[in-house]
């Protein structure tokens, strides 16, 4: 009898060779230390020099976050899945329930969730293993309008699709990339284009007049009464079966159900993280699938197979702790040219996502993700619970005291690790009442969600502080990058946008490391690998890094107006290190760039924007931080506006991609150091004109010249008008600080 051929594999993870790339890090760290030692052994030659000091103290800093580059990026990967040979190893799909959030119908245009949802019910899986929960923290019924209308047209649109092989299954940017039948020898397919196409547009029309219509002319009888006179803070638990399964048909709908949980104005609802644990509750009690998927109510699904391409991780591991979650790295659409903005995140991912995928996994970027449900219950590897463990009050402690949801949650935390089928055979709406129980504010009293189990709360990034969670059990996560890119999203289009959203990252970032649960401690006391926790720290140290960032860029005005130094001059051969560091580094990240076919000025843009937001919204991120972990301020999640396609205002090709400004303080900052260096710029000049004796040199000339190239956006901003010039406010209150540090630099110079 021959022996049987083994399976082969559903994935494989090769690591590159970048071996002239490790060379080059290798060496920049050596010209930083080489530079460290400089100004070590030339203390005694410049005493105690307050530009010298200061840069010594932001070059050890700069050395110590390179060396956290280094180990991020040293074990980049190359996933690839086989989701053809899926079938070969599987007779049944596992079960999956996606969530889709959303929280404001202004900032989040319901047209926008409702193309997610369509995405997500068309994608190539069985549909009776499917279930779609959107979560409207808005309460408003205009999204709930929009997602009844829109299950009305996915009755068309995923036949549709699944017919012909559709591979965009997003109607908005299906129908914008083929304002003509594309080419497609199938009968009958222009007639059905011709049909979709149509009924969308009819579709569009209808969730745009409901948005436009007035509150006091809506009608709210019938099955929208629940919606009558409640206030988006204020309002009971609403939950509707839009869309229902019930026959199990694999070829037909998933389940659709909307989800608004209650909110008192008394009570902490935790912001997006309150929003998933209700969401995971709520499913687990209506269908209790064994993976979860998560996406913001802006990336939609990309690849109708992208299911299947994160079960090809979950079903092909040998080891379940070596896929906890399976993270898809996020991707925009219609991103501007050259990304003026510096956040489409490209190189991001292509480098230091994959290296971060080489260590202990990705990190959850809090959308684009599979979970195991069991893992966001709380299970550890290999732990392995009998039925009989699970007492009763056990389970009322750590779960709530709902008995239907209890049932649900012993049966997923005692299944073993191939267990795939846990949906519920019941009629979804024989469970709304429980549903409404588990939805509401004071379910969670006394429990263990969002403390020790579900997504996490207490801090504005929630989702890297939840994948912190799971990876300090011992959990392993997954990166795939399937092709073409599973999820798409909207990145934000303006200046405002863009700085609110580092704003928010910076701020939750930073405050994870006080939390119990932060890397240090997960490798103390966890089962977090230490590179692990050296590439969390690389992103939660983004805050802190704006003081030194700052203080690098006001040393060359200091040194002007003081008329003093802290670069070697440029005929002393020491200033080779600085000036290589400076042109090494630079071509090095021109190089990753070109090498990810991506242009010079995208290159050029993201060194602008990476230092404007370091001396910007991380510096405002930081500020935010230290008062609410001094206890003056509460946690604020800002929602970011998402825009379907570019900006709507710029009637000149021109305008597309130019920065924008408004009147928040958090271009105070960038302005002041600008008008700062240009000030000292004019001082240093006049200086050199009168023949002064000038300490400074060409060095710290050049380092003003490179932050004025930094701030080019705001010196241009200087003399616009409209959205795209600095307020006149700001700019008082910019030149205010600038002149107050110029008297303080002469100030500290007597002393």
């Amino acid at each position: 009898m021959a022996p049987k051929t083994p399976p082969l594999p559903l994935y494989e993870i090769k690591y590159r060779k970048n071996v002239i790339s490790r060379g080059i890090e290798l060496f920049i760290l050596f010209l930083l230390f080489s530079l460290l030692a400089y100004r070590l052994l030339s203390l005694k030659n410049h005493g105690f020099s307050l530009p010298f000091f200061l840069a010594l103290i932001c070059e050890s800093w700069f050395t110590f976050l390179w060396i956290l580059t280094i180990n991020a990026k040293w074990n980049q990967v190359e996933p690839k899945t086989y989701p053809l040979r899926l079938l070969e190893r599987t007779a049944e799909f596992p079960a999956v329930d996606m969530f889709i959030t959303t929280a404001d119908p202004i900032l989040e245009p319901p047209l926008i969730t409702v193309n997610t949802m369509l995405s997500l019910l068309a994608v190539d899986y069985p549909a009776n293993k499917l279930a779609c929960y959107v979560s409207d923290d808005g309460a408003s019924p205009i999204t709930y309008y929009s997602l009844v209308e829109a299950s009305k047209f996915a009755k068309l649109w995923v036949p549709f699709c699944k017919k012909y092989n559709i591979a965009l299954r997003a109607p908005f940017r299906y129908f914008s990339a083929n304002s003509l039948p594309p080419q497609d020898t199938s009968q009958g397919f222009p007639e059905d284009w011709k049909r979709m196409k149509d009924e969308y547009k009819q579709l569009c029309e209808k969730i745009e007049d409901a948005s436009t219509q007035e509150a006091e002319a809506c009608d709210f009888s019938g099955d929208f009464a629940v919606f009558s006179k409640i206030e988006r803070k204020n309002h009971p638990t609403i939950i509707k079966v839009i869309l229902e399964n019930k026959e199990g048909i694999a070829d037909g709908l998933p389940h659709l159900v909307y989800i608004s949980r209650e909110k008192r104005p008394k009570h902490p609802h935790h912001f997006k993280a309150g929003a998933m644990n209700v969401l995971t509750r709520v499913s687990g009690l209506m269908t209790n699938a064994p993976f979860m998927l998560n996406v913001d109510c802006d990336m939609y699904a990309n690849n109708p197979q992208v299911v299947q391409h994160a079960m090809c991780y979950f079903l092909g591991a040998k080891d379940e702790k070596d896929c906890g979650f399976v993270q898809f790295p996020q991707y925009f659409y219609d991103g501007l040219k050259d990304d003026p903005y510096g956040n489409q995140l490209k190189v991001l991912h292509e480098y230091l996502g994959r290296g971060f995928a080489g260590i202990q996994g990705p990190f959850y970027q809090g959308t684009g993700c599979f979970h195991r449900r069991k893992i966001i219950y709380g299970l550890s590897p290999n732990e392995k619970i009998n039925t009989g463990e699970l007492r009763d009050e056990y389970l009322q402690k750590t779960y709530g005291k709902s008995q239907k949801l209890l049932a649900s949650v012993a049966q997923t935390l005692s299944a073993g690790s191939n267990n795939i089928e846990q949906v519920n055979s019941d009629s979804l709406s024989s469970f709304i009442e429980e549903a409404q129980q588990i939805g509401s504010c004071g379910y969670e009293f006394g429990t263990a969600w969002g403390q020790k189990l579900g997504w996490l709360y207490g801090c504005a990034t929630e989702d890297v502080l939840t994948g912190l969670l799971i990876q300090g059990k011992g959990w392993r996560s997954a990166y795939c990058a399937p092709d073409p890119p599973a999820f798409l999203g909207t990145a934000p289009s303006g200046g405002p946008a863009s700085m609110t959203q580092q704003k928010r990252w910076a701020n939750g970032l930073f405050e994870i490391l006080f939390f119990s649960k932060s890397p240090i401690i997960g490798t103390l006391f966890g089962k977090l690998q230490l590179r692990q926790c050296m590439a969390y720290l690389y992103i939660q140290l983004w805050a802190l890094r704006s003081i030194f960032e700052v203080c690098y860029a006001i040393l060359p005005p200091y040194c002007l107006i003081t008329n003093s130094s802290f670069l070697p001059k440029a005929n002393e051969p020491s200033m080779v290190i600085p000036a290589s560091i400076f042109i090494i580094y630079n071509l090095y990240g021109l190089s990753e760039y070109v090498r990810a076919n991506e242009p010079i000025k995208a290159w050029l843009n993201n060194q602008r924007m990476w230092r404007v937001n370091a001396m910007t919204a991380w510096l405002f991120g930081i500020l935010g931080a230290t008062t609410k972990l001094l206890g003056i301020s509460e946690t604020a999640f800002e929602v970011t506006k998402k825009d379907q396609g570019n900006d709507g205002d710029d009637t000149n090709n021109s305008n597309i991609g130019r920065f924008t400004f408004d009147d928040s303080p958090i271009f105070v900052p960038g302005t002041a150091i600008l008008l700062l260096n240009l000030s000292s710029l004019f001082i240093g000049m006049l200086d050199f004109k009168q023949g002064k004796d000038c300490e400074w040199g060409l060095g710290e000339v050049i380092c003003i010249m490179w932050v004025l190239f930094i701030f080019w956006s705001f010196l241009k901003g200087l003399f616009a008008k409209g959205k795209y010039g600095i307020p006149a406010t700001t700019i008082l209150k910019s030149g205010a600080l600038a002149l107050l540090l110029v008297h303080l630099f002469k100030f500290t110079n007597k002393l």
